[in-house]
């Protein structure tokens, strides 16, 4: 025979798929992710065990008066004040959603669908800012309405964005006017 028979006759046919090793592999890269789900939810529910000392959120009045400013946008959570990755999950302020923001003589009343609503009386209230970042959501500098309040003995940081954002800057004035007017009220009793 000649060389190229010869060489024509050695040829193996394709390998054939193992396919027993490869759904071995799917099984445990999925058991593996279901692992790491699993870790992540854990650790959302012990960070809410460990914040149980949180008061219940107060409720809006029921005449609340008219509204100063209302915004339609996104919570996208709380943190402690000052510290923009310490989440707060406990009493569902870790929960991001839509929210209808109204700001009254009496407070900022936060309307979430789908998640916990929690109204700010005005003696509560103590800054609001822009910033670019709260636990899990970064934007571009100003992105975020910061409002920060008090809660029991804590300080809370609270975002939101609008859905449209050139209302942020009339949100922070309109809310440090509220909360110096309140400040001045309270040091002339």
């Amino acid at each position: 025979m000649t060389p190229v028979l010869l060489l024509a006759a050695e040829k193996e046919s394709a390998q054939v798929t193992d396919w027993a090793a490869r759904i071995g592999w799917v099984v445990g890269l999925g058991l593996f992710v279901a692992l790491v789900y699993w870790l992540m939810r854990e650790g959302w529910k012990w960070r809410g065990t460990l914040q149980g000392d949180l008061p219940e959120l107060p409720t809006a009045p029921d005449d609340p008066g008219p509204a100063k400013l209302a915004m339609s946008g996104r919570y996208h959570g709380s943190t402690t004040a000052g510290q923009w990755l310490d989440r707060i999950v406990a009493r569902g302020l870790g929960t991001r959603s839509r929210a209808e923001l109204t700001l009254t003589d009496a407070g900022l009343d936060v309307v979430r669908p789908g998640a916990s609503d929690f109204f700010v009386p005005v003696a509560q209230l103590r800054e609001a800012r822009l910033d670019k970042g709260i636990a899990g959501k970064v934007l571009t500098e100003g992105g975020l309405l910061i409002v920060t309040w008090a809660h029991g003995d804590r300080l809370i940081d609270s975002g939101f964005r609008s859905d449209h954002a050139a209302e942020h800057n009339e949100w922070v004035e309109a809310l440090n006017s509220m909360i110096e007017t309140n400040l001045r009220e309270g040091a002339e009793r």
